[in-house]
């Protein structure tokens, strides 16, 4: 059976080598925190949009539809049923598109707001896990997200 320590160590390990990766291949700003065991990033050069799970499953679709069919990455948050698309932070700090958003439960993280990365063990847990895992730097605009939003919400579509 293995001490503390040794599993400790091994944890820290797998932590820093998930985030080695995210940083080095997928150019994400990710950082540890040992107090939390968990792999984050501050909203600043990598910007982040949430909203509900089912329509998170809509916009994800709606995206793949297009000339480009891309998503990029997306967290899936399993017990609170939310996703979080990765984008880049091109949105303005426009009250009115907050307000329009806040209506369908989708949120812009700020800048300086802090976002969990899917680290080594939480689906386990039902903590964090990818939705479509990152493989490079690619993530859309943050405007193609909120568009492929107001698509999907649209009373049109339905």
């Amino acid at each position: 059976m293995e001490n503390t320590e040794t599993l400790s160590t091994r944890r820290a390990a797998a932590l820093e080598s998930r985030r080695r990766f995210y940083v080095v291949t997928c150019g994400l700003p990710a950082r540890v925190r040992p107090d939390l065991a968990r792999i984050m990033f501050t909203v600043g050069s990598v910007g982040a949009v949430t909203m509900p799970a089912h329509l998170g499953t809509l916009v994800k679709a709606h995206m793949l539809e297009q000339a480009h069919g891309r998503v990029g990455p997306i967290v899936s948050h399993p017990r609170s049923k939310r996703w979080t698309f990765l984008v880049c932070p091109n949105l303005p700090g426009d009250i009115a598109l907050f307000a329009e958003l806040h209506r369908h439960c989708v949120s812009v993280v700020p800048i300086g707001g802090e976002v969990a990365l899917p680290s080594p063990l939480d689906s386990l847990i039902g903590y964090r896990e990818w939705v479509c895992e990152p493989r490079d730097g690619f993530r859309p605009a943050g405007t193609e997200v909120i568009d492929a939003v107001r698509c999907c919400v649209s009373p049109l579509r339905r």
